[in-house]
């Protein structure tokens, strides 16, 4: 609480020790003062130049090209992509597609025998850190599958700035995640004989 005081007394001009008590300010020039306060401590807000917009999955190829990544759209309409030689998807979810979702899956899968070391290791991951959520997916033929996923719901649209910081979130914390895979379980063919 000692900051608060010193807070009020910075916005009210009063000094410690003083003997009368400083004049009250009228809401003007007290608005005026936490503003400049404000300034100060926290530096000054820029104006947006763009507004928000919908996002699209033109939008986000667009992104993919100006970035020059390599992207492909599936037999389902899905819009998905290569990044440091991983596959990612990019989907829209919700009743407006609002919630946009970048989907990564690791580049191999392990025996079910190792399902709870890998669900240990996800569980892990999510508990250490906010991105990616880190999940398994076992396949019908008994293989383990691990997948990282960023969900954000952008309602009232994002600028380009917003979307690519989304998209890079997305793609950069899933290749950290794989990473730590690929060195729990390092690639035997990767190796010299």
């Amino acid at each position: 609480m000692r900051w608060f005081r010193q807070l009020v007394r910075r916005w009210t001009g009063a000094r410690p020790g003083a003997q009368t008590p400083p004049q009250p300010l009228d809401d003007i020039e007290l608005h005026d003062r936490v503003a400049e306060l404000l300034v100060r401590e926290l530096g000054s807000a820029e104006h947006a130049t763009t507004t928000p917009s919908p996002v699209s999955p033109a939008r986000i190829a667009s992104w993919m090209s100006d970035n020059q990544f390599s992207y492909f759209i599936d037999n389902d309409g899905d819009l998905g992509g290569l990044w440091r030689g991983r596959l990612f998807y990019f989907f829209l979810f919700g009743q407006q597609a609002e919630i946009l979702q970048v989907r990564g899956q690791w580049h191999r899968e392990l025996a079910i025998e190792r399902l709870e070391e890998v669900l240990d290791l996800c569980n892990e991951w999510n508990a250490e850190r906010i991105w990616p959520k880190a999940y398994v997916r076992v396949r019908d033929n008994g293989r383990v599958h691990v997948v990282a996923e960023v969900a954000t719901d952008l309602e009232h649209g994002a600028t380009d700035a917003q979307l690519s910081q989304i998209l890079f979130c997305g793609l950069s914390t899933g290749s950290m995640l794989f990473d730590a895979l690929d060195e729990r379980y390092p690639d035997p063919a990767g190796a010299a004989p």
